[in-house]
C-alpha cells in the first residue's frame, strides 16, 4: 500500500495521518500475517515503541486494526478495510499454528453468529481457531 492509500485510510476512519502513524499503516499493510508489537518494532526503525503503541491503540479506538489476542506473542494487530470507524464490518476468525506459531488470517470466512442474552451489546468479535497449519501438516 503507498503512501497516498495509507493517508485515505487513515483518514476514512477519522484519524489524523501524522507521519508516525503513515508509517505504521504501511508496515501493517506489508504484512501477510498479523503483527505484535514487538514485530512492529523490529520492522520499524525509526520510531520508538510507545509511539508504536500509540498509533495502534489509536487504531483500534477507530476501528481501523484488529486486536487479535489468544496467540504466544501477546496481541496481534493486523489493518482492518473496514469502511466505518463507528464499527469492524470485515470481521473474520483467525487461526493460531501450534507448531510454528503463526498467526493466519481466515479472510474468508465467516464468523458464527452469536446470540447474547438480552441487555447486551456487542462492540467486536475475535475469533482464535488453534490446530497445525498446512505448512506444518505436511512435515
Amino acid at each position: 500500500m503507498d503512501e497516498a492509500a495509507c493517508v485515505a485510510l487513515l483518514e476514512e476512519h477519522g484519524v489524523r495521518p501524522t507521519a508516525n502513524r503513515i508509517v505504521v499503516a504501511k508496515a501493517l499493510a506489508s504484512s501477510i500475517q498479523p503483527q505484535s508489537l514487538a514485530e512492529l518494532e523490529r520492522k520499524i526503525s525509526t520510531i520508538d515503541k510507545s509511539n508504536v503503541f500509540r498509533a495502534l491503540t489509536l487504531f483500534k479506538e477507530h476501528h481501523l486494526v484488529h486486536a487479535i489476542e489468544g496467540s504466544s506473542d501477546g496481541t496481534k494487530y493486523e489493518l482492518c478495510y473496514s469502511h466505518n470507524h463507528e464499527h469492524d464490518d470485515d470481521q473474520h476468525p483467525h487461526f493460531y499454528c501450534e507448531e510454528c506459531h503463526e498467526t493466519y488470517c481466515l479472510d474468508y470466512t465467516d464468523m458464527p453468529e452469536i446470540q447474547l442474552p438480552e441487555g447486551f451489546k456487542m462492540t467486536s468479535a475475535n475469533m482464535m481457531i488453534k490446530g497445525i497449519c498446512p505448512h506444518c501438516n505436511k512435515k
